[in-house]
C-alpha cells in the first residue's frame, strides 16, 4: 500500500509498505464482482488504528519532496509496459482462434491481395492483425527501454494507449466475425473479450495516457497542460 510519512506534507512524502494479511487495524471489506479477470481479486480493504512497523518500509525511509508522489507514478513506466502486453497477449490469442474459425468456414485469407478485393471478413482480419501488430512494437519497444534503464515514460503511455484499446477493439470483433460461437462459452473469445476491456482502464485510462503523451511531445507540466 501507499501512505504518506507526513500528512502536512501529503502526497510529496509518499512511501510504499507490505502490510501483511492479517494485520490487527486491516479490514477486508469486500470482493468485487467483475466482468473479467476474476482469477485476480480485486479487494476493498479499511485500515483503522493501523499500525505498521517501520522494517515494512520499502525503500529509503528519508522523505525526498521531489521523489515522493513522482517515484510512486514512476512505477507506473514498469507496469504500463505489462498490461500493454496482457492486452497484446489477448489480442494475439482471439486472432489466432478466430483464424482457425473463418478457415473451418471456408473464408480465405490472402495476403498477397488488397483487402478490398476480399470477403469483408477477411479484410476485417487483415485490419485487425495491422493494429496488432503495430500495439505488439510498441509495447516490445517500451519494455526493451525498461530493461535496459531507459528513461521511458512517453513510450510506455503510447504503448499502453494503443495496446489497451487495441486488445478491446480486436478482442470484440472477433467475437463477432465467429458469430455465436463468439458470443456462447464454446471457446474462450468471450472471456478474451471480458477480460480485455480492464486492461484499457487500469493502469491509466486511455484519456490519461493520452494526456501523458501530449505533456511529453509539447514540453509541459501537468499543470500547464490539464
Amino acid at each position: 500500500m501507499w501512505a504518506t510519512l507526513d500528512p502536512a506534507q501529503g502526497r510529496a512524502a509518499i512511501k510504499s509498505f507490505v502490510v501483511p494479511k492479517g494485520t490487527p487495524g486491516m479490514t477486508l471489506e469486500r470482493l468485487e464482482h467483475k466482468l473479467g479477470i476474476r482469477s485476480s481479486d480485486t479487494a476493498a480493504f479499511r485500515f483503522v488504528d493501523c499500525r505498521v512497523p517501520k522494517e515494512n518500509l520499502l525503500g529509503d525511509p528519508d522523505v525526498d519532496t521531489q521523489q515522493g508522489f513522482a517515484g510512486a507514478m514512476a512505477t507506473f513506466d514498469n507496469t504500463r509496459p505489462l498490461v500493454a502486453a496482457m492486452a497484446v497477449g489477448c489480442a494475439r490469442a482471439s486472432l489466432e482462434l478466430t483464424r482457425e474459425l473463418l478457415e473451418e468456414a471456408g473464408v480465405v485469407i490472402d495476403y498477397d491481395r488488397p483487402a478490398l478485393t476480399q470477403s469483408a471478413a477477411a479484410a476485417t482480419f487483415l485490419q485487425l492483425e495491422s493494429d496488432y501488430e503495430a500495439a505488439y512494437l510498441l509495447t516490445l519497444k517500451a519494455a526493451w527501454m525498461a530493461d535496459n534503464g531507459q528513461p521511458n515514460s512517453l513510450e510506455a503511455s503510447m504503448a499502453k494507449a494503443k495496446a489497451g484499446r487495441t486488445g478491446s477493439d480486436v478482442t470484440l470483433r472477433c467475437v463477432e466475425l465467429a458469430g455465436s460461437i463468439g458470443y456462447s462459452e464454446h471457446d474462450l473469445l468471450e472471456k478474451w473479450a471480458r477480460d480485455s476491456k480492464i486492461l484499457d482502464i487500469f493502469e491509466g485510462t486511455q484519456q490519461i495516457q493520452q494526456l501523458i503523451v501530449a505533456r511529453r511531445l509539447l514540453g509541459l507540466s501537468s499543470t500547464q497542460l490539464k
